[in-house]
């Protein structure tokens, strides 16, 4: 793919480009507790977005979307987000830097990549490609916690969307053959080993995306944050439900209303089981990983009620299917993939199998992508 982006930059604008590599992401465990200021285990991706860029002179930007063929070119001093295109991440990050004193000028930019389904977060390798593309070209030395956090005000304010720090995060940190265990209150991870032995990573994609995702997503949210407010009259010194210890889940089901309380119980267990699959993936015990992976579905399908029909099918077939220590939904949920930790030797048996139920069941043909930990966002030479 960089060959491709240079040869689409050189042909389009006349010079050689410096190429921006970010990865796409997954999360091995930790949904929806991010915005809870909670623990999440990501890792990046070896799929990822490439962003061929160089300084033209001008004061005009010419962009090229090497996948869409499409051409997009804004004035560098003055420009606004256009509604549902991509050139709004590439004008959002640009927004950013601007806005914290750093001088752009005009200047070419070609991008394109190989993520292949929905939630591996291409936007957020998108926007941290032309971070780290736009810092080198302009010599701007911006550090990556920077970068993350200026992507992630570029997706609220260009793309308009609420997205949480993770993707952007893991996109820029992420380290070959480990997740990270970040912590999304203080913007700072852990490094953990991950050695699955003689199993791999395999999403299946669903290929479904039912249209409740946005609503019910806030919907979550605010049932959350009414839960900490009802909870600070015992727990006064509560921001999130981060601070409400696991073991307190019977006295917190007396305080809450009985329609809050799986939303909360789904949160403080989900972070609770961060920290015990870290743990378990540092001491090599793929079993006990494993099972937290198929509690975590069985919570964000039973208790926090954003899987589906799909989702639910993928994941429980999984389990009844030789050599598959765990698998569970990954995402904000209603769609998208199953994250599955599979032995190798039975890879071929795990996809024939699931591939022919699942279309038997839902008449959909699932997509299997295998996935392996990998480096964060850099500079190629």
């Amino acid at each position: 793919m960089k060959d491709k982006i240079t040869q689409s930059f050189t042909k389009l604008f006349g010079n050689q480009p410096i190429v921006a590599f970010a990865p796409g992401r997954i999360n091995l465990i930790g949904e929806h507790t991010d915005y809870q200021e909670g623990l999440v285990f990501p890792a990046a991706v070896e799929q990822g977005i490439w962003v061929g860029i160089q300084k033209n002179g001008l004061s005009t930007c010419r962009l090229f979307s090497v996948d869409f063929e499409e051409e997009f070119v804004f004035d560098i001093h003055s420009f606004s987000p256009k509604k549902n295109h991509w050139a709004n991440y590439i004008m959002g990050v640009a927004s950013q830097f601007q806005q914290a004193g750093y001088k752009l000028e005009g200047f070419d930019l070609a991008f394109g990549g190989n993520i292949p389904a929905s939630g591996l977060s291409s936007s957020a390798a998108l926007s941290i490609a032309i971070g780290t593309g736009l810092s080198e070209v302009f010599k701007l030395t911006i550090t990556k916690k920077s970068i993350v956090l200026y992507a992630q005000k570029s997706e609220h304010l260009f793309a308009g969307v609420k997205c949480g720090i993770m993707d952007p995060y893991a996109s820029a940190f992420g380290v070959k053959d480990r997740a990270l265990l970040l912590d999304c209150r203080t913007n700072t991870h852990f490094e953990v080993e991950a050695d699955f032995g003689e199993h791999s990573l395999l999403l299946v994609n669903s290929k479904v995306k039912h249209n409740l995702a946005d609503s019910a997503y806030n919907q979550r949210r605010e049932a959350c944050e009414e839960s900490v407010r009802i909870l600070r009259k015992i727990y006064p010194e509560a921001t999130s439900l981060r601070d409400i210890p696991v073991k307190d889940l019977e006295k917190v089901k007396k305080l809450l209303p009985a329609e809050l309380f799986p939303k909360a119980k789904h949160v403080i267990s989900e972070i609770d089981r961060v920290t015990l699959a870290s743990n378990a993936l540092h001491a090599g015990d793929l079993n006990v990983f494993g099972t937290l992976l198929k509690e975590s579905h069985l919570s964000l399908s039973k208790d926090f009620e954003v899987s589906c029909a799909e989702l639910d099918f993928l994941a429980e077939k999984s389990w009844d299917l030789p050599g598959v220590i765990g698998s569970r939904m990954m995402g904000g949920g209603f769609g998208g993939c199953t994250i599955n930790l599979v032995a190798n030797s039975r890879v071929q048996n795990f996809q024939d199998q699931l591939y022919s139920a699942y279309k038997e069941n839902f008449d959909i043909e699932a997509d299997f992508i295998p996935v392996s930990l990998s480096e964060g966002a850099r500079i190629l030479e």
